[in-house]
């Protein structure tokens, strides 16, 4: 008996001793390879699964599956499912110039501003920011939202469409911008100044923040860490991020100059801007009820983010 129970306190102890194991949700040239690239990557004193998908969305969903604990996404994406009931919390984030949100149009395209886009095809991102930019262009610009036709297409697709002339603009974000008017000659038309607050928020599982917060937190801090880095780094990040994603490094520098992507902290200011985006998400049809967004942000993790 005696050696049974001893058996059994050994085993107890080594389940213990085990690190912690974060499973993380990331995109390619996403936040692994920002870590990397920093020196930030190493010696954790928690293990990171890191799986990777090919946008916000299906993060999103693994985290909502139980299969993720930690992930990133643009505040509307998070916002719609959220609303849907994903028990799933925002705990920090970045945030990036207005103005790199944006509707492109070709460079022969007669349509000079926002007053150009009544009657045309605009394409973008269902329920995300593309369509969230459209609404708020023509909401400013004094039109009704069906006063153009949205055009629901992911940025590949919407890319094709624009250069074949098969819709007549494309609301988008960067690197697309830079890659579009260096690349594609596309010109840009109207972007989110004054109309969206642009934050990515890192984002957690309910469960993860309750299990695993020791390591969510020093996850978060170092991600932040990271990202002053690359605000002073400007060329070895987008060298590196190239090389990743195949992507022209002119591009991605052009594109990082221009967001200047900073981390955050979730404070009332943050409340305030995405509680004002969620207010226009459910005016413009993209979540199909009010949502008060306190109940979706946790600052809980503010005094170890390593951001005032």
């Amino acid at each position: 008996m005696a050696a049974a129970m001893a058996a059994c306190l050994v085993a107890t102890s080594a389940v213990a001793d085990q690190p912690v194991t974060l499973r993380v949700g990331d995109q390619k040239g996403g936040n692994r390879s920002l870590l990397e690239i920093a020196g930030l990557a190493k010696d954790l004193p928690y293990k990171i699964e890191w799986s990777e998908f090919p946008a916000a969305a299906p993060i999103l969903e693994a985290i909502n599956a139980g299969a993720l604990d930690v992930g990133y996404t643009g505040d509307l994406s998070f916002l719609t499912v959220f609303a849907a009931g994903a028990p799933i919390k925002a705990i920090g984030g970045t945030r990036s110039d207005a103005r790199t949100q944006a509707i492109l149009v070709r460079q022969d395209s007669p349509i000079r501003s926002a007053a150009d886009l009544k009657g045309k095809k605009l394409a973008g991102t269902r329920a995300g920011w593309g369509q969230f930019l459209i609404s708020a262009t023509l909401e400013k610009a004094g039109y009704r939202l069906d006063d153009a036709t949205f055009v629901p297409l992911g940025p590949v697709d919407a890319k094709v469409a624009l250069l074949a002339g098969s819709v007549d603009a494309w609301a988008v974000w960067e690197p697309y911008i830079s890659y579009a008017e260096l690349k594609d000659n596309a010109r840009v038309v109207a972007d989110g100044e004054g109309l969206t607050p642009t934050i990515t928020f890192v984002v957690a599982s309910d469960t993860a923040i309750a299990t695993k917060r020791t390591a969510v937190a020093d996850f978060l801090q170092r991600l932040n860490r990271a990202r002053l880095w690359s605000l002073d780094h400007v060329a070895a990040y987008a060298r590196s991020t190239a090389d990743l994603t195949k992507l022209p490094e002119d591009v991605l520098a052009r594109a990082y100059t221009a967001q200047r992507t900073s981390p955050i902290a979730i404070d009332d200011t943050v409340q305030r801007e995405f509680q004002q985006a969620a207010d226009r998400a459910t005016r413009y049809g993209l979540v199909s009820k009010p949502v008060d967004v306190s109940k979706a942000l946790d600052r809980s993790f503010n005094a170890a983010s390593g951001v005032n």
